[in-house]
Formats: C-alpha cells, structure tokens, sequence
C-alpha cells in the first residue's frame, strides 16, 4: 500500500513533466501494477486471517461439543452434579467467548503491525547529530570568518566517492567567495557542510575560530547563517507569515524591511491583499523571480552574519535573474557572502572566486586575474559566452 500510494502521489506532484512526456498511459500501469500487488498481499493476508479464524472456532465450538458429551456421560453415572457441570459449561463459555474475541483482534493486531512498520522504524532511528546543545557566538563578537581546514568528506550514501579531499579554504569576514566549476565537483557540498546538514569525515570547519561541530546546530542557522538555494521552497500560509518564518518573532515592520531590501516589497504590495496574499502549495500561484525575491527576504530577516547562495539565479530568466541580483547585490552588504554559481556574469565582482575540479582548489583570483591565467575559469567562462551569428 506504500509503495502504490507514492507512486500515485509522485504523478500527480509531477503531473506537468508526466503530460510533456505523454507518460499517463505509463503511470497508469505502473499504479494498476502496485494496486494489483497491494491486492495480492491483502488476499493472503485475509486468508491467513480467515484460516486462523475458522480453526480457533473449530476448536472453541468442539471444546464445547466435547464438555458437553463428558458432561452427559460423568451425570448418567453419577460422578457429576447437575450443578458442577453447568458451573464447567458456564466457565466453558466464558473462554470461548475471551478466545474469540482474541481470533478477531488477530487481524486487526496484524494489520497494524504492517501499517506501523515504517513508524517504529523511524521511532527507532538515532540522530546522527544533535539538533541542539553546545555553545553559541555572542551577537557583538560575531563577524563571519569562514575556514575549512584539511576536510574530507564523502556522503553517507557513497562512503567510496570522495566529494573533497583535504580541502582547504579561508574566508575572511566581510568578503564575497564564489565558487564555480564543472557540475559534481562540489561546489553545493561546501554549502552543506556549513550549515550542517553533514558532518566532515576529517579535518574542521571553523566559525570565526570556533569549530562548528561545538556549536550550537540550532542558533547556527537561525543566527549565524542565511541560505538561500536553487529552488526557494515556500509554505502555503500568507506572504507575511512565509518571509516571518526566517525570524518568527519579527514584527510586521521589520518584515517588510526586509521584503524592501529583496526588491520585493512592491510587487507583494501590487496584490489585491498584499502581505496577506496566500501562495498556494509551495509558492505556486508567484514566479520563479518572486519566490526567489521571498527567500531572499526570509534570510535576511535573520540578519545573518554569512549569507550563503546557492546557485539562487540559475533557474530564473534573464529579466528575473537581474531583479534577484540586484537583491542580492544590496544584501551583500556587511557580511561574509559564499555564493555558488552557475552563470559566470553574475560573480565577475566577487572578491575572490574559487574553481573547484574533483574537490580541490585549482585557481583562486578575481575574475581578472583569474581570466589572465587562461585556465579552467577562463575556459569555464569562453564557454558560457554567446558564439556571434554566421
């Protein structure tokens, strides 16, 4: 039943890219395929039931059949009272009546079993890291000073795969880093292993000299860090309550600073109920630029002291992806930036840009030192120019 019900619901999420496809035939067998499975399994399942079921009562029902000719037999020879075998016929059904009643709670215990199996095992399941606990960096004293020291790191999933190795990267407080290269080079893990999402298998990462494994994870993004990534996601509340969700105690005012300094105050403005305008599941009654503009203003109404971007213009149009820059442009302003970029033209004014090639460092410049060296940012940038016609 699982496995139908998320096949079911990942072609209706997907329905746009099932209908592009001509896909519905396709899916439909696939669901009548784990429907007809699910089928299977519950048939047996009911069998299985039905056969415990009917045996249990066999045996009850003769138990009785077997009390009552004993019982015949012992009061026509006069070694039971007609008192003593009514008592042991009453106490007879009493249990019979208890024995059924466990047969019929038999399926449903069973049932239940299969239906909570996915529950206990995520019950069961331990953090690999805990949510809260540890120290946190006064307001006054927080400055942004990035460095990843001799890391390694491989995901969980493919312990074989090195993502990086002894990596080693300082980024000091106040400056703009991008990182560019080739896809799977990891330039989104450096991201991930900032905010924790990962551990490192070696070395440290380290916040303004404090390693961030002895942080606190929970005052770590909620103060310290800002993400904002590919494809925003947003909550199907109101826009007021979607940007307050980076800062929940934030008053309207201040969320609507905030939306100011996205370059998204006017257009939430331009809705018929303005901030109160409801998104829709994840965002989808607003463009790609005005989802992106609302993530903006979620992360910086937290007014972190590292402001980490995650390839956050590459999904937009060109008109789009210059309003969102220039957000991004003014919320740059006063803290450590880490931007992880796709389109060249928009890092070009970053004071140093990084190019990763298998998890290392190969180049390190600003766009024109680095354009001088003609090498892998050079080629990376050649070939993102537009070839002329003819």
């Amino acid at each position: 039943v699982e496995k139908t019900t998320a096949v079911a619901d990942e072609a209706v999420s997907n329905i746009r890219t099932v209908r592009a496809f001509a896909m519905e035939d396709q899916e439909q067998e696939l669901f009548v395929a784990e429907t007809e499975l699910a089928m299977l399994l519950n048939e047996n399942l009911g069998f299985g039931i039905g056969w415990f079921q009917a045996g249990t009562n066999i045996f009850l029902n003769g138990m009785v059949l077997i009390t009552l000719y004993m019982g015949g037999y012992l009061l026509s020879t006069d070694k039971l009272s007609p008192g003593q075998l009514m008592a042991y016929l009453m106490a007879s059904q009493t249990i019979q009546r208890s024995l059924g009643q466990i047969s019929l709670l038999f399926g449903s215990v069973i049932r239940g079993l299969a239906s909570g199996s996915r529950v206990f095992e995520y019950m069961n399941l331990q953090p690999t890291m805990p949510l809260r606990g540890g120290k946190t960096i006064s307001e006054f004293d927080l400055k942004g000073d990035i460095e990843f020291t001799n890391v390694t790191f491989s995901y969980p999933t493919r312990r074989q795969q090195c993502i990086l190795k002894d990596f080693n990267l300082k980024v000091p407080a106040g400056k703009t880093l991008a990182i560019v290269g080739a896809s799977g080079n990891g330039k989104s893990t450096v991201v991930a292993l900032i905010e924790r999402f990962y551990d490192v298998n070696c070395g440290e990462i380290t916040l303004d000299g404090h390693d961030i494994k002895t942080l606190d994870p929970s005052w770590l993004r909620q103060r310290a860090l800002g993400l904002i990534s590919q494809e925003p996601i947003l909550f199907g509340t109101s826009v007021m309550e979607n940007i307050r969700y980076g800062r929940p105690e934030s008053t309207d005012e201040e969320v609507k600073e905030a939306a100011k300094l996205a370059n998204a105050h006017d257009f939430i403005c331009s809705f018929p109920r303005g901030y109160d305008t409801l998104v829709g599941e994840r965002g989808t009654t607003l463009s790609g630029g005005q989802k992106q503009r609302i993530a903006i203003a979620r992360a910086l109404l937290k007014n972190p002291a590292v402001l980490l971007l995650d390839e956050a213009t590459s999904a937009l149009d060109t008109e789009s992806e210059k309003i969102v820059q220039n957000a991004l442009d003014k919320a740059r302003k006063g803290r450590t930036v880490i931007v992880i970029a796709h389109r060249l033209s928009t890092i070009q004014n970053a004071d140093i840009i990084v190019v990763l090639h298998k998890g290392k460092i190969v180049e390190m410049g600003t766009h024109e030192e680095l354009t001088k060296m003609h090498g892998y940012y050079w080629t990376l940038t050649y070939q993102q120019q537009e070839v002329p016609a003819g």
